[in-house]
């Protein structure tokens, strides 16, 4: 096994997550882990952050704002022409709470939204995220705490 397999292997779960968590959508999620690890195979530069896997997220989160500046915004069908339900495999994977928590996150704004994802789902800590998302210590903590609060204010609402 070369190191690569090794790097996609043990990184590629983490990276898969964060690109769900960040976009809401599956096959979105899997096209951007696989570009994410393309970018990290061909990049000619040398990893500059403290943690391969906070360069993978960083890769991540840039590879989705430029396709969110690149497509123009979803819009929500008309009642009439939406699948009467998901198929079941769809409905067991995710559940409604899953699925009200990830509509939930895409509420967000976006800066809060990553900065929250990689504290609580691949514990980066909170210098790399500052890093990540090139702002201040100070900035990363106050991000994920208005973002915990936002979640919970809407899980309130929901119910």
């Amino acid at each position: 096994m070369t190191g690569f397999d090794a790097l996609y292997r043990e990184h590629a779960p983490h990276v898969f997550r964060f690109a769900l968590y960040l976009c809401g959508d599956r096959s979105e999620a899997e096209d951007l882990t696989s570009e994410t690890f393309v970018r990290a195979w061909a990049s000619p530069e040398p990893i500059r952050m403290a943690t391969v896997k906070g360069y993978l997220l960083t890769i991540t989160r840039n590879l989705y704002l430029q396709g969110q500046r690149r497509t123009p915004r979803h819009v929500a069908l008309p009642e009439d022409l939406r699948e009467p339900r998901a198929g079941a495999d769809v409905a067991i994977e995710l559940g409604a709470e899953l699925e009200a928590t990830l509509s939930d996150l895409q509420r967000l704004p976006e800066g809060e939204r990553a900065a929250l994802l990689m504290r609580a789902t691949e514990d980066v800590p909170y210098e790399e995220i500052a890093r990540a998302l090139g702002i201040t210590l100070a900035a990363a903590k106050v991000r994920i705490h208005r973002a915990r609060l936002a979640l919970a204010r809407l899980r309130e609402a929901r119910r």
